[in-house]
């Protein structure tokens, strides 16, 4: 059973950073499309970055230059490594894992993770 699990969230000041984790179990992560999601009160959902089987990394404009999407098959774990935070960075931060080979596949989710920047 296909199974992520999101940590690493937590209260950072402006400039600060983090590193989240996505745990994936019950699949080959490198089979598919894994992407970083948030979402802030009152706001849709929205991806932040993503990374497909061949490695090819897309990126949120608004955190292009900040944010680094990385994986490690071995230890079956993404990472969102979150440089020079801003307070408008602060949301509730999920991992999916979507099917490439799927057409319309929406993916799995994780339980997300909170991220507060704040001063």
């Amino acid at each position: 059973q296909l199974q992520l699990v999101e940590s690493g969230g937590g209260l950072v000041q402006p400039g600060g950073s983090l590193r989240l984790s996505c745990a994936a179990s019950g699949f080959r992560l490198d089979y598919y499309v894994i992407g970083w999601f948030r979402q802030a009160p009152g706001k849709e959902r929205e991806l932040v970055a993503n990374i497909a089987s061949t490695l090819r990394r897309n990126y949120a404009d608004s955190v292009k230059g900040r944010f680094t999407i990385s994986r490690d098959v071995a230890k079956s774990t993404v990472y969102l490594q979150m440089d020079n935070l801003k307070p408008e960075d602060t949301a509730v931060y999920y991992c999916n894992a979507r099917r490439p080979w799927v057409a319309g596949d929406v993916g799995s989710w994780g339980q997300g993770t909170q991220v507060t920047v704040s001063s």
